[in-house]
């Protein structure tokens, strides 16, 4: 039973399952009762469903009834949703583990709505948040670490561990919280980097390469800005900081790559205070901060630069396109952020219910197989952490979208593209990941979806900031974003300097007044 959009509530099934068991003693048939293994499997037998609550981000997930057009046909499967995932894992987790599941699902628009909704005490198993989010909530002891099993590539079924890229596999391994990898709490779901959707026919690609577009004043009033505190501090300081991360000398450094998240991460009150003044003068330049609208905002034309992840910049430009309106996709040359959404599990939820972790980690793995990340992917557009491993299906799906077209008569320009780092990993340089691409794929949705290598050696994380670090920054966004001294006029102060001597006047008068002097 898929249950949508619905308040989870906190059930257990642990207690029902020990009645059965002990009215089954009682009666004599304790031979005939189901037993679970510690892992939640069943041996033998039926028992009451395990229910799992999971949040997702909104339309995050393939909800099926795909028209018969849409048949994905790759060299070696074809792919279709006719129902949702959700309802696809309750049928595949009865038919190879013998327990029925129902997913109970819910989702939430922005992390702050999801940590708000832990805080008031909804209760999740298994929820979706961004990379930021899962190191706050690792940071507050949240979350539950997966299992032993869950890394056991021996096992058919753990699609995550066999069929996740090697670049960001990397990537959860090296990046810790309290000492601790991301690997041991988070496992990814989708990935991508911030860059420009731009209008070509009005912005040069060279003007889009760069976090200095959001202050060009070339552009007034026809850019847009990401509405939330990280991602506009994260371009500030790339604007900010942009003649040292292009200069040679910052670039050919052997710790090049520590050094750029060092920069990238700068969060000394110095920094702060110019963050505080360069935001307030784009805010001057920008046609609107936003969280969703700038994608319309492009194909309709009314702005010809948008700040976007890539994943909806790749959204962005298939709608222009359906629209004959062409857009391009840029990544600043100062530095890009890498951003993650992955599946992490809670505390309040799965702790003490093996049964429970058991659904809530087959979920994260049936979601990773192949066939069901290349749906997942087509639903959403945004691009999956798995590269499939020894499965080809993935990126037969990346040639599948992208590629060159095969007719010998065809007049496009053809590049390789090179995804070798991705789907084979640093040392890949055999050839098997680079594959025949339109040369307009360079600045469009192939570039978005799996930017190329020289893109990557420039992207930084943007890691957790603490309690001290984010009342500093998030006084630094509400300076911002709900006054800006400046743009008081000078007749104004005027005005003011008025009203508080004509105050100052009468509340002498008064005064004056009351005690007869």
């Amino acid at each position: 039973m898929f249950v949508l959009n619905d308040r989870l509530r906190n059930r257990s099934a642990a207690g029902v399952i020990a009645l059965v068991t002990a009215l089954s003693c009682a009666f004599g048939t304790a031979g005939a009762v189901p037993v679970y293994a510690a892992d939640g499997a069943e041996e033998g037998g039926s028992a009451s469903p395990v229910v799992l609550r999971v949040c997702n981000w909104e339309e995050y997930i393939d909800l099926g009834d795909w028209d018969e057009d849409e048949l994905i046909e790759l060299e070696s499967d074809e792919i279709i949703g006719e129902q949702s995932v959700v309802e696809d894992f309750e049928d595949w987790y009865e038919e190879t583990y013998g327990r029925e599941v129902r997913v109970e699902y819910s989702t939430f628009g922005t992390n702050e709505d999801l940590y708000n909704m832990l805080t008031l005490g909804d209760v999740y198993d298994l929820v979706c948040p961004s990379e930021y989010m899962i190191m706050k909530l690792m940071a507050e002891n949240q979350l539950v670490p997966l299992s032993d099993a869950f890394f056991d590539e021996s096992d058919e079924n753990n699609y995550y561990v066999k069929g996740l890229s090697p670049y960001i596999r990397s990537i959860f391994d090296t990046h810790e919280i309290g000492g601790e990898p991301w690997s041991k709490y988070a496992a990814g779901y989708m990935w991508g980097v911030t860059g420009i959707v731009y209008n070509p026919e009005v912005v040069t690609e060279e003007e889009a390469s760069t976090w200095r577009i959001l202050d060009n004043p070339d552009y007034h009033r026809q850019v847009t800005i990401k509405d939330n505190v990280r991602d506009s501090y994260f371009a500030a300081v790339g604007a900010l900081k942009s003649d040292l991360l292009l200069s040679e000398a910052f670039r050919s450094d052997p710790d090049y790559k520590e050094n750029l998240e060092r920069e990238m991460n700068d969060t000394s009150p110095e920094m702060i205070a110019q963050v505080q003044e360069y935001l307030q003068d784009v805010k001057n330049n920008v046609y609107s901060f936003e969280t969703d609208s700038g994608k319309a905002d492009m194909i309709t034309g009314k702005v010809v630069a948008n700040y976007q992840w890539s994943g909806d910049g790749v959204y962005t430009l298939d709608q222009a396109d359906e629209d004959d309106f062409e857009l391009a996709f840029a990544v600043p040359e100062e530095s890009t952020n890498i951003y993650f959404d992955g599946w992490v599990m809670l505390r309040r939820g799965v702790e003490g219910d093996p049964a429970r972790q058991h659904a809530a980690e087959a979920f994260i793995n049936f979601c990773s197989r192949p066939d069901i990340a290349v749906r997942n992917m087509y639903y959403i557009g945004y691009t999956s952490v798995l590269s499939g491993g020894d499965d080809p299906r993935i990126l037969e799906y990346v040639e599948y979208n992208y590629g060159a077209e095969e007719e010998e008569d065809s007049d496009e320009d053809i590049v390789e593209y090179d995804v070798s780092y991705f789907f084979g990993g640093e040392d890949c340089e055999d050839g098997t990941y680079v594959f025949d691409a339109p040369s307009e794929s360079l600045h469009r949705q192939l570039f978005a979806a799996y930017p190329p290598r020289e893109v990557i050696d420039r992207s930084a994380v943007m890691i957790y900031f603490d309690d001290a670090q984010n009342a500093a920054i998030n006084q630094m966004w509400v300076n911002v974003r709900c006054f800006n001294i400046r743009d008081v006029p000078f007749w104004a102060w005027i005005l003011i300097a008025a009203l508080i001597a004509g105050a100052v006047w009468m509340t002498i008068r008064v005064r004056r007044h009351f005690t007869g002097t």
